[in-house]
């Protein structure tokens, strides 16, 4: 049986109009949150892995009592079972922070693999997976575009500007995927239903024998200094063709360092 563990995370709705707290920490009250899409592929692949032998999958999420719902999405989706890692002091960990609870978290759970998205819709570093692959002792293969598992064998492909790379690890490691693996299914009404007598486990940093000296925005190795609004979108400039259309684009480009 293979036991996949799956990283994912609440994120603002990435169509919300997004912005920071007085404090520069992201604001996840003023909008929706939702299950990151990217890690919906990761959650994705995993169901494919067990669906074709014998296996299950473990969500686990750090959040707010909402990032509940990112968990709860991914068990409408087909996983087995959640883990929902929630505590006041954890509120404005960075990503350092973030790949020590999740360590600590998966730590206490039965896995071979452990999957995840290739960044955050919301953060979108691309570090978390690597830094807790590291934590754990375990191997990474990273920006997988597709994923094959043959028994204890974990091949991926990671598809560059230039050229792709085909990956070979064995053994318990860290896997993430990219948003071209395939597209994740939604959660039919069955799933949805089914969903409803799925387990969520919820644990606390003393849970997970950490902490809040360890966690929280007061102790993070990074922080944002500032912030500043992006500028409404201005009108185009408006080039009228009087037989020297073809040049007053060209000096448009130009000028704008395009050609």
């Amino acid at each position: 049986m293979t036991k996949i563990v799956v990283a994912v995370k609440y994120v603002p709705d990435a169509t919300a109009d997004r912005t920071f707290t007085s404090d520069n920490t992201v604001d996840r009250e003023g909008v929706d949150g939702l299950l990151s899409e990217l890690d919906e592929y990761a959650v994705e692949q995993a169901l494919q892995i067990v669906e074709e032998g014998d296996g299950e999958v473990t969500v686990v999420t750090v959040g707010p009592d909402d990032a509940a719902d990112a968990v709860r999405k991914a068990l409408q989706m087909g996983a087995d079972a959640g883990v929902h890692v929630v505590d006041d002091a954890i509120a404005g960990s960075d990503a350092f922070q973030t790949s020590l609870i999740l360590a600590k978290a998966i730590e206490k759970l039965e896995y071979d693999l452990v999957f995840f998205g290739m960044a955050s819709t919301d953060g979108g570093l691309g570090v978390v997976p690597t830094l807790t692959a590291a934590r754990l002792g375990l191997p990474a293969v990273t920006f997988a575009s597709e994923v094959t598992v043959d028994g204890d064998t974990v091949k991926i492909r990671r598809d560059g500007d230039a050229a792709s790379q085909e990956i070979e690890a064995t053994g318990k490691l860290v896997v993430s995927v990219t948003d071209q693996t395939g597209e994740a299914r939604y959660p039919s009404f069955k799933g949805i239903m089914a969903a409803k007598k799925k387990p969520i486990d919820e644990w606390s940093l003393a849970d997970l024998g950490l902490d809040a000296s360890e966690v929280g925005g007061e102790n993070a190795w990074t922080a944002v200094e500032s912030f500043t609004p992006r500028p409404p979108r201005t009108a185009g400039e408006i080039v009228t063709d009087e037989g020297d259309g073809g040049a007053k684009l060209v000096e448009f480009l130009a000028a704008k360092k395009f050609v």
